[in-house]
């Protein structure tokens, strides 16, 4: 459910200008198609064959040579790699476990009937090979045993990110600075320079909403990217509001910035400090969890004044890189100008 029609988001950030200039420099890729790719540092949906280490990554300008021990790693039904069981036929044509079950038992080269031979030859071949991470064009200069490599790209901080707009299930995956552009560009998401932040969320009949994402706001500050998230949904049977930051980058970059938000009226605030989470992390994931500001209803329209049949919510908050004292190892704040 979309109520971004309904909202009004006033922001006091300062420096437009100086965010403009920051994003004019960003790449402008068209959206990949499925299964398919395009230029740029953008991957499409869909598995590649695994001769193509990077084959998955669109339009690289740099793609390794294909060899006949990666050609015959490859299956011919998923073209994904294969990884023991190889299973055979009897004229010798191999394919993955999970595609045997899908062929029912039948070659898919020659329709001969399968059984349970297994390709141990190649097998061994496998276990013989050192590749490059598929995402080394991407920056990872790893070089792993065959086997061992899969698991490594699966947790490879090199590997794309995905969209962190929450309104709409977005497939798109990329770099920073391709999703940048993506939010600015596709979702229309407001980009704001500054690490302090003010924005007032109206709704005229808030009652209406249930598991409603309302916002995305993405801020620049410390030459990184973060995403404000601004939404309601049901906390069990009580409708709640959730405030919370994620990061535009790795988990471990994150833990060097903290954060916090504040929303208060008629001599009463509530106030939540804490780290953002990465954008690895799902939004879902993250809201979920409770990692955020959570109000309760009844007390956002406390907060709201007048006759509380109107939600006027003003969430104010700064972010701030945290330093380690050379002296005592103690993090101490920095804070932006």
């Amino acid at each position: 459910m979309d109520l971004l029609d309904s909202i009004e988001c006033v922001s006091s950030s300062d420096g437009l200008e100086e965010e403009e200039a920051a994003l004019a420099h960003l790449p402008r890729h068209p959206y990949p198609k499925s299964g398919g790719g395009a230029a740029g540092n953008v991957l499409g949906g869909g598995g590649g064959a695994n001769g193509a280490a990077a084959g998955a990554i669109a339009g690289s300008p740099m793609m390794p040579p294909a060899t006949s021990v990666h050609e015959l790693l490859e299956c011919p039904v998923c073209t994904n790699s294969m990884y023991p069981p190889i299973h055979q036929c009897q004229n010798g044509h191999t394919l993955c476990s999970t595609c045997k079950s899908r062929v029912h038992n039948r070659c898919p080269t020659c329709r001969q009937e399968l059984g349970d031979i297994r390709c141990l030859a190649l097998e061994k071949v496998a276990e013989s090979l050192e590749l490059p991470c598929k995402y080394y064009t991407l920056g990872c200069p790893e070089i792993f045993p065959y086997y061992s490599k899969l698991k490594h790209e699966s947790q490879c901080n090199f590997r794309p990110y995905n969209c962190p707009y929450a309104g709409s299930e977005c497939s798109i995956i990329g770099d920073i600075p391709f999703l940048v552009a993506h939010l600015r560009d596709d979702h229309k998401v407001d980009m704001h320079s500054g690490c302090t932040f003010n924005h007032r969320y109206v709704k005229s009949n808030p009652r209406e909403v249930e598991n409603a994402t309302w916002m995305l706001t993405v801020f620049h500050c410390f030459g990184q990217y973060f995403c404000l998230h601004f939404e309601a949904f049901q906390l069990g049977n009580a409708p709640v509001y959730m405030a919370f930051l994620r990061f535009m980058g790795d988990e471990n970059e994150a833990r060097n910035y903290s954060y916090s938000l504040e929303v208060g009226a008629n001599g009463r605030k509530m106030v939540w400090e804490g780290t953002p989470r990465s954008i690895r992390d799902s939004h879902r994931k993250v809201r979920d969890s409770h990692d955020g500001l959570i109000i309760q209803r009844n007390m956002a329209l406390f907060f709201s004044g007048g006759d509380r049949k109107e939600l006027k919510l003003r969430v104010t908050g700064r972010i701030w890189k945290e330093q380690p004292n050379p002296d005592g190892g103690v993090c101490i704040p920095n804070l932006c100008s």
